[in-house]
């Protein structure tokens, strides 16, 4: 599923119009990015959690020239599903499509 098939399934489940999703979604996004750029960690309970990890420094090698470089210590951006959310894929038991409020 694309970013704009997510779009399309919310606004024919929920009838808010696609624009107003769209608007939505990226303000979500940004908002996940901008926080995690800032060290905080996002936690959606029964979802998961977007967090950064951090990578220690190591010697890597460039095979063209082969030479090693060090690879400085950096943050990556990871997503850990919740419990329940790993347990209804695990099961395939999707919840009801029917909105939630």
């Amino acid at each position: 599923m694309r970013k704009a098939d997510l779009i399309s399934e919310i606004s024919d489940k929920t009838g808010i119009p696609k624009v107003d999703v769209m608007v939505t979604l990226e303000t979500m996004f940004k908002e996940i990015k901008l926080s995690l750029i800032a060290g905080e960690n996002i936690y959606i309970r029964g979802f998961g959690s977007f967090i950064t990890k951090k990578r220690a420094a190591k010697i890597g090698r460039n095979i063209k020239k082969n030479i090693a470089i060090e690879i400085p210590e950096h943050y990556i951006p990871a997503f850990k599903p919740a419990k329940e959310f790993v347990q209804e894929v695990k099961n395939k038991n999707l919840p009801d499509s029917k909105p939630v409020f």
